[in-house]
């Protein structure tokens, strides 16, 4: 880690803890929250925003010190460097959003065992996937992210969209069960209200990271030129790129679906965003931790539609023509209860798909798609 770099966050954040001692009521105990970004910022708008956001308003809420550190790289070396740094500096509370925090949560939950540390999108494990283990002062907190592409895909062709695309990130479960949702909903709902819909296997990838850039930008816009109608960018940064091909498609009204976090703000192309709660997660573990004094600790918590951890944006970012939110309401409530068990796996997929997608051709379409992943 660069010398000025360290020092500067060193002196924010003893400046921080300083000005704000506050006592959360559950133990005598001076809490002090820092969460470390990923690769992306706190400005993402995306992940890495979603779950500041919580950790922010949980500190507001509560007159708890938060703050913030962005490592220089992302290597796993530079994780461990800056969990290594808020610790010493006084963090007893640290949040690392993202999958490639694991690997140095695991090293670093059993040389802390004093500190609480929340792992957003994985669990801890060896850096060759051998071992996986969760120690007792680590909360693991992942998503259903199928359920929010299911609901994504369900609202996209009941609004009349027919001609279907997918632009997923890094290849990590995470991105790849917002896909196979978002597959799963588009042609439930066609099978459902006897719509025809395009959805080909060159319209579903990989970018290979999460970054805005040019090539993302021609990308998308080769797809919507071609005739794509709307994009479910699970792309994090990159989907900013997917949104400026949008603006930037004069053929006709090109549209995105957002993710993450609500998108809406960000371009008038997106019409809606497959929505993992991420503030409201975070502080939910916060809550244990901190004001009930107990926590989640040695657990992986699976959130979904029953904790109320994913769904679409509704009020002015819900955005469809003619899919309402009483349609929506209804759908959801059937995942909810368990009528519509979405699929998150691609072999579930295509059971899914042979059950209720009508078509016979479906499942040999859906597979060649999916080859994308593998």
């Amino acid at each position: 880690m660069k010398k000025v770099l360290g020092i500067f966050v060193l002196a924010f954040m003893v400046f921080g803890f300083a000005a704000c001692n506050g006592d959360s009521g559950a133990e005598e105990k001076d809490w002090n929250i820092v969460m470390i970004t990923d690769v992306g910022t706190i400005t993402d708008k995306s992940f890495n925003q979603g779950t500041w956001e919580g950790v922010q308003q949980f500190a507001e809420d509560n007159d708890i010190p938060a703050m913030y550190f962005r490592p220089n790289d992302g290597t796993q070396a530079e994780y461990e460097a800056a969990i290594d740094l808020v610790v010493e500096n006084g963090a007893n509370v640290v949040v690392t959003p993202g999958f490639l925090f694991e690997t140095a949560i695991y090293n670093k939950q059993f040389e802390y065992p004093d500190v609480r540390f929340i792992l957003i999108d994985g669990e801890p494990h060896t850096p060759d996937y051998s071992t996986y283990e969760t120690a007792d002062n680590t909360t693991n907190i992942l998503f259903q992210e199928e359920q929010a592409g299911f609901l994504a895909g369900y609202a996209a062709v009941a609004d009349g969209f027919t001609k279907l695309g997918f632009m997923g990130g890094m290849e990590v479960p995470a991105v790849q069960r917002f896909g196979i949702g978002y597959v799963a909903g588009a042609f439930y709902a066609a099978n459902e209200l006897d719509f025809s819909i395009t959805f080909p296997a060159n319209r579903y990838t990989y970018l290979g990271d999460f970054d805005a850039s040019p090539a993302h930008i021609t990308a998308a816009t080769g797809w919507y030129s071609s005739g794509t109608q709307i994009i479910f960018a699970a792309a994090g940064g990159a989907g900013q790129s997917v949104m400026a091909a949008a603006e930037a498609e004069t053929g006709f009204d090109a549209k995105v679906i957002g993710v993450d976090v609500d998108q809406a703000a960000d371009s008038e192309t997106v019409i809606s965003s497959a929505m993992k709660r991420l503030a409201v997660a975070v502080q939910q573990e916060l809550t244990a931790i901190i004001i009930d004094g107990e926590g989640n600790g040695g657990t992986t918590l699976v959130k979904g539609a029953d904790e109320d951890a994913i769904g679409l944006p509704l009020g002015d970012s819900f955005k469809w023509d003619t899919f309402t939110e009483a349609e929506y309401e209804t759908v959801y409530a059937l995942i909810e209860d368990g009528s519509i068990v979405v699929p998150a796996t691609e072999d579930e997929l295509e059971t899914f798909l042979e059950a209720h997608a009508g078509n016979p051709d479906v499942a040999d379409l859906v597979e060649a798609t999916m080859s994308e992943a593998e």
